[in-house]
């Protein structure tokens, strides 16, 4: 059985059941690394500014090992030099050669791991977010250099690039990576939990309203992430104050240095009582939004390389209002059949779409949540497995 090695910056959510699932199926001999604990121990996470911990399952499943960080296993994760494991050395030597999978290469870690997995002999394989629509925005100066310390750097060290979408496959060409080094493996969420989850509440929605405080008969428009720069939670607020004729209702969830900037903001225009920031939720109850909600809006900027909460309000049957910056935008979304795209950063833009929804029979803007959940299915686990099996079999 080849081994199939899955290397990780921490344990995070969305990553973590393809290990599950991989160790299920049975094909490889299944292992996880894991340079911090970030996730499953209280740790800092500067841009919700609090402590954060998952409250679901992360670690069962299948089989994980922590490196030791000699830059401390309490601190965030921020910046190249936050993770500094040298023992994936000793342990990538000791362990049988067989295919090495690693999430990006924004941390030295990940860049020893390429460059010393290739030199012992194991098939590398690379999954990063880089977004071709992010990059092209960047000086010529600045892509030049990413193309020699990349393309004809790094990259060099890297059999096979699993590209998560559209515009992470168009940062591949533009950088010189070969098509048949290009392999689909879509990113996604655990489809199956929130699917479960949204057949069991579909048909609870008042229940829910009551149940989080939510008003029964507005139209609910939600926002999930972090409130930070790059989500601009700021666009969303300024779009809803242009939606007067209609009795809706914004929540945000998530938490963040811009909060305060919200809530001066609501307040300056009239908008306090028809909005509220519930904060970080945490995974056992994000669904409860969701489910609660009629409309999902990602506005972000540079920076949102994918946005699986998009994924995720997909699951519950949701029409979505992505900006052209958020990096599934181009996947995801399919421009009048489960939702719209609108110009970042333009307010006017994002209302006339939130209107529109917000006028539709709930029959019509009921089925282009359907669409939301049949296109959502696509990006799934299964997708990633099978790229996997099918570099097992050039091995």
């Amino acid at each position: 059985m080849k081994r199939l090695v899955f290397l990780y910056s921490h344990p995070i959510q969305y990553l973590s059941p393809l290990s599950r699932l991989a160790h299920e199926e049975g094909t490889f001999d299944v292992w996880t690394i894991y340079c911090s604990p970030q996730g499953v121990q209280p740790v800092l996470d500067k841009e919700f500014t609090q402590i954060i911990k998952w409250d679901i399952p992360i670690l069962e499943g299948y089989r994980s090992v922590f490196l030791k960080n000699w830059r401390g296993s309490r601190r965030g994760l921020s910046g190249f030099w936050s993770l500094v494991n040298p023992s994936i050395v000793g342990w990538l030597w000791s362990a049988p050669r067989g295919i090495l999978v690693v999430h990006g290469w924004a941390y030295f870690t990940h860049v020893l791991a390429i460059v010393c997995g290739k030199i012992m002999g194991y098939r590398v394989v690379l999954r990063g977010e880089s977004n071709w629509r992010h990059e092209r925005l960047l000086p010529w100066w600045k892509r030049q250099l990413k193309r020699l310390v990349l393309g004809k750097g790094l990259f060099q060290f890297v059999d096979y690039f699993l590209f998560i979408g559209i515009e992470n496959r168009r940062f591949y060409e533009q950088i010189g990576v070969p098509p048949h080094r290009l392999l689909f493996a879509p990113y996604g969420v655990d489809n199956s939990r929130f699917s479960a989850q949204w057949m069991a509440l579909r048909e609870k929605k008042a229940d829910l309203r009551r149940q989080l405080g939510l008003p029964e008969r507005a139209q609910v428009v939600l926002f999930s992430g972090k409130l930070i720069p790059k989500k601009r939670p700021l666009d969303l607020l300024e779009a809803f104050a242009l939606l007067k004729t209609f009795n809706v209702f914004l929540v945000y969830v998530g938490d963040g240095p811009l909060r305060p900037a919200l809530e001066v903001r609501a307040r300056a225009l009239g908008l306090a009582e028809s909005m509220r920031i519930e904060g970080f939720v945490n995974q056992s109850a994000i669904g409860l939004y969701y489910a609660a909600a009629d409309v999902f809006v990602m506005c972000s900027g540079v920076g949102e390389t994918w946005g699986l909460s998009t994924n995720e309000a997909m699951n519950f049957a949701l029409p979505i209002v992505l900006s052209d910056l958020t990096g599934c935008a181009a996947d995801l979304c399919r421009f009048g059949v489960n939702g719209f795209v609108f110009p970042t950063g333009d307010v006017e833009a994002l209302a006339a779409h939130l209107r529109y929804l917000l006028a539709l029979p709930s029959e019509l803007r009921q089925a282009m949540g359907e669409a939301s959940r049949t296109l959502v299915a696509a990006y799934n686990y299964q997708e990633v497995l099978a790229s996997l099996k099918k570099i097992s079999q050039h091995t």
